[in-house]
Formats: C-alpha cells, sequence, structure tokens
C-alpha cells in the first residue's frame, strides 16, 4: 500500500513541489494525494472482485449444466453479497477529510482505514480460495461446506467495508 502513495507522490508535478515549500499547503497535498491513492485503491480492489463476481455466476451456469440446481440459490446469495461490496466500494465517496471536509480524521483513524483496505486487498486471495473450493467440491459431499464458507468470505467483504465505513463517518 505505501507503494501506491509513494507512486502518487512520485508523480507530483514541478508546481506541487514548490507549493509543499509554502507552509501549510503540504498537509493539503498530502491529503489530495491520499484521496487520490484511495480512488485509485478502490477502483483496483473493485475491478478484482468483479472478476470473482463473475467467476461465480459462471458456477451457477455450470451447477445449472449440470442439474444441480439445488445449489444455485446458496450461490446466489454469495453473488448478492460480492455484487453489494462492489457497488459500495464503487459509489462510497472518495478520500479521507479534504481541505474543506467536515469529518477530519487523526492519524489513529488513517490507520484504522488503512488497515482496513489491507483486509479487502487479503480478502480477494480468501474469495477466490474459497470460489476454487466449490469449483473442486462440485459433484461430492462437501460441496454444500464449500458454499456456505463461499458465503461467509463474502459476507465478510461486506463488513470489513461497512467497519471502514463507520471509520470514514465517525471520524
Amino acid at each position: 500500500m505505501s507503494d501506491l502513495f509513494e507512486k502518487i507522490t512520485g508523480d507530483q508535478d514541478i508546481f506541487k513541489k514548490i507549493a509543499n515549500k509554502i507552509p501549510g499547503f503540504n498537509g493539503y497535498i498530502e491529503r489530495q494525494d491520499r484521496r487520490a491513492a484511495d480512488k485509485i485503491l478502490r477502483e483496483t480492489i473493485a475491478a478484482h472482485f468483479e472478476g470473482l463476481y463473475e467467476k461465480v455466476s459462471s458456477l451457477q451456469e455450470d451447477f445449472i449444466s449440470q442439474g444441480e440446481i439445488m445449489y444455485v440459490d446458496d450461490l446466489e446469495k454469495a453473488a448478492i453479497k460480492l455484487r453489494t461490496f462492489i457497488d459500495r466500494i464503487k459509489t462510497a465517496s472518495y478520500g479521507y477529510s479534504g481541505f474543506f471536509d467536515s469529518i477530519k480524521l487523526n492519524e489513529e483513524e488513517l490507520k484504522q482505514i488503512y488497515e482496513y483496505d489491507l483486509k479487502m486487498v487479503d480478502l480477494e486471495d480468501e474469495v477466490l480460495h474459497a470460489i476454487e473450493n466449490v469449483e473442486e467440491s462440485m459433484g461430492s459431499d462437501g460441496i454444500q461446506a464449500a458454499i456456505r464458507n463461499l458465503i461467509q468470505k463474502a459476507s465478510e467483504c461486506v463488513e470489513i467495508f461497512n467497519r471502514r465505513d463507520e471509520v470514514v463517518t465517525q471520524g
């Protein structure tokens, strides 16, 4: 995550570099950089989870074609939770505490947000593993447990974003 922030701050134009020398303006630039980093991070997470959502939709089609329709509704629960997560990420306002924003975040709150961001990134691998587990369990006794695990991971995505959003809105 720090690499992403450094990439954004490293691309500052000459004006921003000069403006950093003006007292008080540096903090404003840093906030703007955080906003840009937040936007890039969330767009990336949303795009990656779109791919996972498509995998779940494809699994539903596989179950239908194999005549195992009884699992489609349960997979739909996971798909809905993933879609909710993706939509929330895409539609939430970007960044933290702009110059004129009424919500101001301190460094501890910012740290919490970054921890939630990292958890969302980590959840991508966990959800992918859960999807692969469902694929591998097709036609076996473990399919119901695999689907429950996928639903739980998808629910965790929504919960992590909700907690992150609480820090942002209550900050």
